[in-house]
């Protein structure tokens, strides 16, 4: 894997490299000293991975992050000291595509071993899902719809992009939306307590991780937050399973979107987000199966468009939307449910 390093620190360049020179398959390419160098360098020579810092003179890492997003996509991870006190940065970076966020490893400290394992595993999880295939061809969607009735749920799930994504329609929902809605989102179980507060900042709902045992509530958005995977259960409660241990992705949109379709006996939408790889699009396609309505984000607002693109090569998605036109159509679906 041929990564690039964005970093203004020496000291920190430094045991970034001692880090990626225990694992052979790690090549460092290049390094830049600040965002608008890391944009010109993946403009030269595009890297499988980058790890950006976030707090750095000229162009910081959240303004590097979205125009590499927009010129030349290519994975990035944040690596930046102090990860919980720059929450707010990670949110931003996470929202223009960055896939996940980990500290600068210290190697002078009694936690030196640890820190550098954190790094490495990151790296090792962006890398098994940048080796699955990409080149997906889609299929044109069946315009068939879900009857509705009973009690209402919108599951959602997001990747790469998707903090921002997710702000975008949950701003836009009504503070009366009828049905209750369910989210998964990757983002490692440090960060989803602050991001969850983040998206009840803009939200006209509220937004909280949910609990075990949470029953999913009209009007309330409850948001995965632990690396387990969120699924619902035949009593219709909320819960945390560490199964399928193999799954690349924690927690998993899949098993959040398969336990919908199995469980789920009311109305029910299915919204699958930016985002690198395919998780979600097998559970997309069990809930279109079931005869509830999904939809999927358009390869043009998507800041990585993998997952969707992934749904929509196996007709998961009954519709395809920009991300502005979503939460209109979820406010219809949801109306015309409602008068059922």
């Amino acid at each position: 894997m041929k990564i690039g390093i964005v970093n203004d620190m020496p000291i920190a360049v430094e045991a970034l490299r001692r880090v990626l020179a225990l694992e052979s398959a790690y090549e460092v390419v290049w390094v830049a000293r600040n965002g608008q160098e890391a944009v010109q360098a993946c403009a030269c020579r595009l890297p499988d991975l980058v790890l950006m810092d976030l707090i750095m003179p000229v162009m910081d890492g959240v303004e590097a992050t979205r125009q590499i997003m927009m010129r030349t996509p290519c994975p990035i991870l944040i690596v930046t000291s102090g990860v919980g006190a720059n929450a707010w940065r990670t949110f931003e970076a996470m929202g223009h595509g960055a896939l996940d966020a980990v500290d600068t490893p210290n190697l002078t400290g009694p936690d030196k071993q640890q820190n550098g394992s954190a790094l490495l595993a990151k790296i090792e999880t962006i890398g098994r899902l940048i080796g699955e295939p990409a080149s997906l061809r889609g299929k044109k969607p069946d315009p068939r719809q879900n009857a509705g009735g009973g009690d209402m749920l919108l599951g959602i799930g997001a990747s790469a992009g998707g903090p921002a994504a997710l702000a975008t329609i949950l701003s836009a929902l009504a503070p009366d939306f009828p049905g209750a809605v369910v989210i998964v989102q990757h983002v490692d179980e440090q960060f989803a307590p602050g991001m969850a507060e983040w998206l009840n900042q803009t939200s006209r709902i509220p937004v909280r991780i949910a609990r075990e045992g949470d029953r999913p509530t009209r009007g309330v958005a409850l948001m995965a937050g632990t690396n387990n995977h969120l699924r619902l259960n035949s009593l219709g409660r909320l819960g945390y399973t560490p199964e399928p241990v193999s799954y690349v992705y924690r927690p998993s949109v899949d098993v959040l979107f398969q336990s919908i379709a199995r469980y789920w006996t009311g109305h029910a939408v299915g919204v699958l987000l930016t985002g690198m790889g395919r998780d979600g699009a097998a559970g997309l396609k069990a809930m279109r199966n079931k005869g509830f309505y999904t939809i999927a984000q358009d390869d043009k607002s998507s800041a990585v468009y993998g997952m969707p693109k992934a749904a929509a090569a196996i007709g998961a998605a009954t519709e395809i939307l920009g991300l502005d036109q979503i939460a209109v159509r979820l406010t219809d679906l949801f109306n015309r449910a409602k008068e059922q």
